[in-house]
Order: C-alpha cells, then sequence, then structure tokens
C-alpha cells in the first residue's frame, strides 16, 4: 500500500499538546453499533496488514473488540513495533501514542482516532512547568545531585527532560527498579507525575520517611529546606480515577462479601494499598484474575471498563468492581468513540491520514534515551 499525504495536523510539543482537534464528521456521529462494527470490519479487510489495531485495557468494548492487541501502554506500543504495520491505530490517549511513535520504525504511521484523548494526570506535569519547578528545586539542593524519573504516563517532552538530566522512564512494574538504579547515580529522586505511585515506592524501597511533596500549583507549599533534606521528591500530580478509590471501599466489599479478594493499581492512595491483597500493573490485576479459582470473588480497584473486560472474559469468576456504581471510567479514554475508529479507518481506506501523531526529532531522540535507560533494568 502507498504511502499516502497526510492530513494537516499543527502540533505544537512545548505549549498545548495538540492543538488542532478535528471532529468527527456529521456522518458518523449517528451510526448505530450494527452499521459502525459492519464498516470497521470492511475496513480493517481491505487495510489488512497493513494496519494494526490497538486497544487499552480500559478502552470500552466497542474498541477492544476490534482489536489486534488488547494490554497496557507500553506493551501495546512494543506489539506495535512487532507487528511491522504500515498504521498504527492507538485505542487509547495521547501520551501512549506519543510513545508508540517513540519506538515504532520510521515507516510507521501512528493514528489516535481522537485528538480529546489526553490524558488528565500526564498535563499536570507539562513541559514549560517542570523546567520552572526544576530550576527552584535545583536552587533548592544546589549541592545534589538530582535525578529525575518520569512515570510512563506522561507526555514526550517530559521523558526528553529526565533524559537530557540524566534520567528515566519507568513503569509501574518497575518503579522501584528504577529509583534503585537513580539513586546509585544521584543523591535525590524526582519522580513525576503521579505522587500515589511515587508514594507506594517509596514504601516498597523503605523510603517512606525519606519523601516531600513538590506542589507546583501552590506557592506557599514548596519547602526549599525539606527539599534539600529530603531523597525523594513527589510530584503533586495524580490519576483521577485511582484517586477516587478510598480505605472505606475496601472495607465495604470485605464487610458485604467476605470471601473477596481486593487487587488494585498501585495510582492507588497509600491506605487503599495498604488494605488490599494484591497490587499491581493493570497486566498484573489480568493474570491474578485469569489465574483465580471458579466462585473466587475479586474486587477490582481500577478503570471500569477493566473490571467489566475481566468479567467477560473469566464468567467463571466474580468480578466486582471494588467502588460499586460509583466506580469512575477515565474520561480521557472516554473520547476514543467506537465512531472514532470507523472514521479512521475509512479515511485510511481512502487514501488520507488523520489524526496523526508524531513527536519532534529532538524529543523522540531524548525521550527514546529515557526508554533505553529503563530497559537497561
Amino acid at each position: 500500500m502507498a504511502k499516502m499525504e497526510t492530513a494537516e495536523i499543527e502540533t505544537d510539543l512545548s505549549l498545548f499538546k495538540y492543538d488542532h482537534l478535528e471532529q468527527l464528521p456529521s456522518e458518523y456521529r449517528g451510526l448505530e453499533e450494527e452499521e459502525r462494527t459492519e464498516r470497521i470490519e470492511a475496513a480493517l479487510e481491505i487495510l489488512g496488514d497493513d494496519v494494526v489495531v490497538l486497544g487499552h485495557n480500559y478502552q470500552r468494548r466497542e474498541i477492544v473488540e476490534h482489536a489486534d492487541f488488547v494490554g497496557d501502554s507500553y506493551g501495546l506500543s512494543k506489539e506495535a513495533a512487532a507487528a511491522d504495520a504500515e498504521y498504527v491505530i492507538f485505542g487509547g490517549v495521547t501520551f501512549m501514542a506519543e510513545s508508540a511513535d517513540i519506538i515504532t520504525d520510521d515507516d510507521q504511521t501512528v493514528i489516535l482516532p481522537s485528538m480529546e484523548a489526553s490524558c488528565p494526570m500526564a498535563g499536570m506535569a507539562e513541559a514549560l512547568q517542570v523546567d520552572a519547578a526544576w530550576a527552584e528545586i535545583t536552587e533548592a539542593a544546589p549541592d545534589a545531585d538530582i535525578v529525575p524519573i518520569t512515570y510512563m504516563n506522561s507526555y514526550a517532552d517530559l521523558k526528553a527532560f529526565c533524559a537530557s538530566q540524566g534520567g528515566l522512564v519507568c513503569t509501574s512494574s518497575n518503579a522501584h527498579e528504577a529509583f534503585e538504579w537513580a539513586l546509585e547515580r544521584g543523591d535525590k529522586v524526582l519522580f513525576l507525575p503521579d505522587k500515589h505511585l511515587g508514594e507506594n515506592t517509596a514504601h516498597r524501597q523503605g523510603m517512606a520517611d525519606e519523601t516531600v511533596t513538590w506542589d507546583p500549583w501552590d506557592p506557599e507549599g514548596k519547602d526549599a529546606e525539606e527539599v534539600a533534606e529530603k531523597d525523594l521528591i513527589l510530584w503533586n500530580g495524580y490519576c483521577q480515577v485511582h484517586e477516587r478509590f478510598s480505605e472505606a471501599h475496601v472495607e465495604q466489599v470485605r464487610a458485604e462479601q467476605p470471601d473477596a479478594n481486593v487487587v488494585v493499581h498501585p495510582e492507588c492512595r497509600r491506605e487503599v494499598v495498604e488494605a488490599a491483597d494484591v497490587v499491581g500493573s493493570t497486566a498484573t490485576i489480568r493474570e491474578t484474575v485469569a489465574n483465580a479459582a471458579p466462585g473466587e470473588t475479586w474486587a477490582i480497584g481500577t478503570e471500569i471498563h477493566l473490571a467489566e473486560h475481566l468479567q467477560r472474559w473469566h464468567p467463571e469468576v466474580n468480578v466486582v468492581p471494588l467502588c460499586g456504581d460509583a466506580c469512575m471510567d477515565c474520561n480521557a479514554m472516554r473520547q476514543i468513540d467506537p465512531n472514532y475508529l470507523a472514521w479512521v479507518l475509512e479515511e485510511l481506506v481512502a487514501g488520507r491520514e488523520r489524526n496523526v501523531i508524531e513527536v519532534a526529532p529532538e524529543e523522540k531522540e531524548l525521550a527514546e534515551l529515557a526508554l533505553e535507560r529503563m530497559l537497561e533494568l
């Protein structure tokens, strides 16, 4: 299939991530599921091996049922690189599509069905804001060698920043190894953007008393003396979905279903993690339910769509959302409406690329370095 001309997309990775938001054409907005499914399947049949569709664990059923691979963000990017498809349709959020663009070959094009799918947590640590904070933090601890680590759930420019300052990227599964790596090379760690993952990792590493939170939004909430004394500086960011879980939710599940087991994501608050039976990434949560004995009950402390997928995939296990009807879906993931998937696929069939994600070359090179340092772990 010949390379096609890319639709014009204005990007400025140093400011707001993607300025130009292409709206879904009106002809797609009223599609019923049956017609949409037929059109998606027809487009995929025509495109064949030239396209691979990725569905994040948090995506709705109507997306993941069309995905070639379903998983977590970095795992999906690796699948895209290995698939060698010309087009990668990422059913996720912006930072995930950026990661896919970073690690796939130059002749692969990454498409995000809706450019409005932008992770709120990633947006809590944007480049200009981090640059300003870095200047304050390094001034507060002028004699310290500070190594920045960013969670995978961040924009490419933050990954690039960390690489430029001698740091790296981590996932929720290897954050503890990233901390060890950084402290072997420096005196302190600045961890961005998720304070809860940072705090939970600190406890795992026996560093609970060595943490201080840096709040970039509170001019009065920054203690330079404390920054100079502590070894781990946590950025005050969080996932809106995971922060919603509370210890009371765990207690309620155990009261209502005494035999229930609880598995939660490490982006949850510290007290929720302490109360759970199992803590781990979305891959760990999936494995936990897959390995459960028939009839077991597992309460899932993560985004609601994964809990729903797990119940469909493993009907022999009783899967319940940890916070019941109050559990949230990810409002960023929600932006990937399945009608957008139909649109971008049919546009490819017509020879037009829409919503291409392309990381600037210098940022791409540095962000890739941050990822390579992670892989050394």
